[in-house]
């Protein structure tokens, strides 16, 4: 039964029960007033008839006296008329109360009463007869006599009143006890109505608040159970609405169970993929720059085995020997001094052998007994699993990996073993063609020199070479020969190099991989932290505040590390290119000022900035890879200076300085920028590695000051491309000068396109956090939409986005959930697709939408194809698109103008940069 219909039920019976008692009692009551009202109209009728016996008795008295006035004519016989009329009253009268009688005293009296009204009759006659006799004497005789009889009467129906007086008090007195009964019955009634419906509200109420309270209890011990596992279920025992929300609950516990479920199972996939890429990136770093195969097969094999938890592992190289092929054992992980790992294995022949030829993993899980022992200073032991995998080059093997565990491989392992079988072949062959080009480098220099001795042997033996016409025909076949093997060897050069280039050109692709890779988490970790930092809601405290700044303050260190890492990889690949333009040389150094003075309050360190007076007002230079040396040396002042001074000088640099280094001579004068500081400066010895790559004064892992040591080396390299240099003058303890050497040429005033400080506060990208957001700056002013006025800026902060709707297309839904979360805090409704193709369909189904977010690398229709495929739609011709992208190389955002974007913008995405761009789309 529903609550409802138990409550309904309870107080029903309720008013019931009142009903029937108060009806009861209304019904006691009126029969008590209806009987009081019976007796009351009875005794009116009596006395009544009383009246009428006593007024006519005084008529017939009266009219007999008038008798002995009249005459014997029509008004006597009314008047003996008017007596019989009389008799007749009394006589219905006395009828009417013997008929009513109830007591025996009271019938008795009206007995006599009749009997003296019938001897009170007969004197009537007797005086009617006398009236007409003319017997005076005895008229009046008898007019007494009827006199007293009339008095009797008179006594008795007083008497009778009398009787009936107190038969009405009785009557009275006894209705009266009845109503008192009546009220007391009501009360009671109304007593037992209030008892019986308290207790059935009290145990319809205990009823209904001990079920809602058992849901209670478990509803609020959901909290306490970690992780959502095996929540209770709430005992179902109605079919109310408390059963309804029992039900409710257990299925919502369900849920939270599943949801759990799911979320551990995402969060350990999420694991899964940071590890992976993690553990690739330190494969990848590691196999840089190496040159010769065994340090590389020690490497990997030691690298590599622990990293899948491995026990043992053997890494074999593919070798050739005329038409022979074989796999050559070259490094050994945890070798035992019984070790069964072969130095040889021809091709097809043992399970590495047969890898090797099908270009097959083979993977092993039930290993014999025998087949290989691993061991230990403990012991020895069988392995779990055993797999066998081959590392290729395009298709062909170049070596194999044997590797041995004591448990059986994840999922996650196998794809890491699966991404260096690939990427590992490639490194191998780049080693190897490099070992190859050093072997034919040292056969062309023995066959070089066996040339110049031939030749010195021409030369001495000229005179016989003449008398030996036929020998030295033979020699000059021998060059012809040596000359095409000359020739042959210079084309393996060629095909080497071609093949260097390839493999660049790879190492470029997966930086640019990797840096997608790594770039997707993180714009969802930098939005989402930047959100919780705003803390809009309110609802976070100042620690939480904090660990979100926190992790903002990680992500972006780790962004600047990947940026660093490309623009290192950029500048070795020769693929950074300069884009010169006039500017004023006191706004570069005034928004350096400004930057750094904030650094400089919060160490509480002096900050100065000074420029030489006869320095010419503008230069022409790459503005901002001159401010990217500049925030590079400033930024290592400030982070080894404790206390003291920082100071930036700008001056004409000596001309002995110039010559020396070779620069300027060219130039009309050479600027020397000096960074200055106070801090803990470096010995003499460290002053040249500090320009190398990964190089710090103190490296050790127990170092005060961290980073990665690519700063000075990239700041090293620009300075070199810009056609000067960085020198360093520093003392341990005492501080260090850092000068930036640059030839220049002064630009003429009216070629100036814009101030500096314009350009800073229009183009918001390019300088204040460009480095830490990822965000590549667009080096053409005409072409780059941050050349936005400082009105029209302003004008975009205030308009308001609320009601647009923008469509973000992202395969990854990390990026989706921070991206639309981000919009729908500024009350734009938000719709999203994974990919190019579903795009056109949502976009289809919501013709409304104002603006579209297009990310570029997805499966199916990448962001290209798909901008190209709508900008075919006419409707969608001007529709805004901004390209969104975690690859920051090099012609990206050329690649996105061309395929028909309106706008671009890397990954990770900066909202303060990402909603001005919005406002300025839509509402240009």
């Amino acid at each position: 039964m529903k609550l409802k219909s138990k409550l309904s039920l309870g107080f029903a019976s309720v008013l019931l029960i009142v009903a029937i008692f108060f009806g009861i009692s209304i019904y006691s009551i009126a029969q008590v007033n209806k009987s009081i009202e019976k007796n009351q109209q009875d005794r009116y009728r009596k006395l009544k008839y009383c009246e009428t016996v006593e007024e006519e008795l005084n008529n017939i008295s009266r009219y007999l006296r008038d008798l002995t006035f009249l005459d014997v004519d029509y008004d006597y016989f009314q008047k003996i008329q008017s007596v019989h009329a009389s008799r007749k009253e009394i006589e219905f009268a006395l009828n009417s109360l013997e008929a009513t009688a109830i007591r025996d005293e009271t019938k008795n009296l009206l007995r006599q009463i009749k009997a003296e009204n019938l001897v009170y009759i007969e004197l009537q006659e007797k005086i009617i007869a006398l009236a007409t006799s003319g017997q005076e004497e005895k008229f009046e005789q008898a007019i007494n006599d009827g006199a007293f009889e009339r008095g009797q009467i008179f006594k008795y129906v007083e008497e009778l009143d009398r009787l009936e007086d107190k038969s009405m008090n009785e009557l009275l007195q006894s209705s009266s006890s009845v109503y008192h009964y009546a009220l007391i019955s009501f009360f009671i009634s109304l007593l037992l109505t209030i008892l019986v419906g308290t207790g059935i509200t009290v145990w319809i109420t205990r009823k209904v608040t001990g079920d809602i309270r058992c849901i209670t209890d478990i509803m609020n011990s959901i909290p306490s159970i970690r992780d959502h596992v095996n929540l209770p279920r709430i005992d179902i025992r109605s079919n109310d609405e408390v059963g309804e929300i029992a039900a409710s609950f257990n299925e919502m516990a369900g849920f939270l169970e599943e949801h759990a479920r799911q979320e551990k199972e995402f969060i350990g996939k999420i694991q899964d993929r940071d590890w992976l890429k993690t553990e690739v990136l330190e494969i990848t770093t590691l196999c840089q720059g190496l040159q010769d195969m065994k340090t590389l097969a020690d490497l990997i094999i030691t690298k590599v085995t622990p990293m899948i938890q491995g026990s043992y592992g053997v890494f074999y190289v593919l070798e050739r020997q005329g038409d022979k092929e074989f796999l050559k054992k070259q490094a050994v992980y945890a070798e035992s001094s019984h070790d069964p790992a072969r130095e040889i294995i021809p091709i097809g022949e043992g399970l590495a052998g047969q890898s090797a030829l099908e270009n097959r993993t083979i993977i092993l899980d039930k290993v014999p007994e025998g087949y290989i022992k691993i061991s230990s200073g403990l012991g020895e032991t069988l392995p779990q699993m055993i797999i066998i995998l081959p590392l290729t080059f395009k298709e062909q093997v170049l070596a194999v990996m044997e590797l041995a565990s004591h448990h059986s491989y994840t999922a996650i392992q196998l794809e890491l073993l699966e991404f260096i079988s690939k990427y590992i072949g490639t490194t191998i062959n780049r080693v190897q063609g490099r070992m190859e080009i050093e072997r034919l480098l040292e056969e062309s220099q023995v066959l070089t020199e066996e040339l110049q001795s031939q030749s010195e042997e021409l030369q001495l033996q000229q005179e016989e070479l003449k008398t030996f016409n036929e020998n030295l025909e033979e020699q000059y076949n021998e060059s012809e020969k040596r000359a095409t093997e000359l020739k042959a060897l210079k084309e393996a050069f060629e095909e080497k190099a071609r093949q260097l280039e390839e493999s660049s050109n790879y190492k470029s692709e997966f930086l640019s991989n990797i840096s997608h890779e790594l770039r997707t988490p993180l714009n969802s970790l930098l939005i989402l932290s930047q959100m919780l930092i705003e803390n809009k809601e309110g609802n976070l405290t100042s620690n939480q505040i904090e660990y979100a700044k926190t992790i903002f303050s990680s992500g972006n260190e780790l962004l600047i590390l990947i940026n660093d890492i490309l623009d290192l990889s950029k500048i070795e690949s020769g693929k950074i290119t300069l884009h010169s333009e006039v500017i004023k040389l006191a706004d570069i150094l005034d928004y350096v000022r400004q930057y750094f003075l904030p650094m400089a309050s919060q160490k509480n360190l002096e900050f100065t900035v000074e420029m030489d007076k006869t320095l010419p007002m503008t230069i022409c230079i790459d503005e901002h890879k001159l401010l990217q040396i500049l925030k590079n040396l400033l930024s290592n002042a400030f982070k080894f200076t404790d206390k003291g001074r920082v100071s930036l000088r700008v001056s004409n640099a000596a001309e002995h300085v110039v010559m020396d280094n070779g620069i300027g001579k060219e130039a009309e004068w050479v600027l020397a920028f000096s960074v200055i500081d106070t801090g803990i400066g470096m010995p003499k010895s460290k002053h040249e590695i500090v320009f190398e790559a990964f190089q710090q004064a103190n490296g050790s892992t127990a170092r005060k000051y961290g980073g990665t040591g690519l700063g000075l080396t990239i700041s090293q390299k620009l300075a070199g491309l810009l056609g000067g240099f960085i020198d360093i003058d520093s003392v341990e303890g005492q501080g260090s000068t850092f000068t930036l050497y640059l030839p220049g040429h002064p630009a003429q005033k009216e070629a100036f396109l814009e101030p500096f400080s314009e350009v800073a506060a229009t183009r918001f990208t390019d300088y204040d956090d460009s480095s830490a957001l990822g965000v590549k700056k667009d080096e053409d002013n005409c072409d780059s939409i941050y050349q936005a006025d400082d009105a029209q800026q302003n004008e975009n902060r205030n308009v308001s986005l609320e009601g647009k709707k923008i469509l973000v297309v992202d395969d990854d839904m990390r990026n989706v959930f921070a991206l639309t979360t981000a919009l729908e805090n500024h009350k734009i409704k938000a719709v999203f697709a994974e990919n190019g193709r579903e795009a056109i369909e949502v976009l289809s189904e919501n013709p409304d939408t104002d603006l579209l977010l297009m990310d570029i690398m997805m499966p199916e229709m990448d962001g290209y194809e798909a901008i190209q495929r709508i900008r075919q739609i006419p409707e969608y011709a001007n529709l805004p698109i901004i390209a969104l992208t975690a690859k920051a190389m090099k012609n990206d955002r050329e690649k996105c103008i061309d395929a028909g974007a309106s706008d671009y913008i890397s990954k990770p995405v900066n909202l303060e940069q990402l909603f001005t761009l919005i406002k300025i789309w839509l509402y240009r």
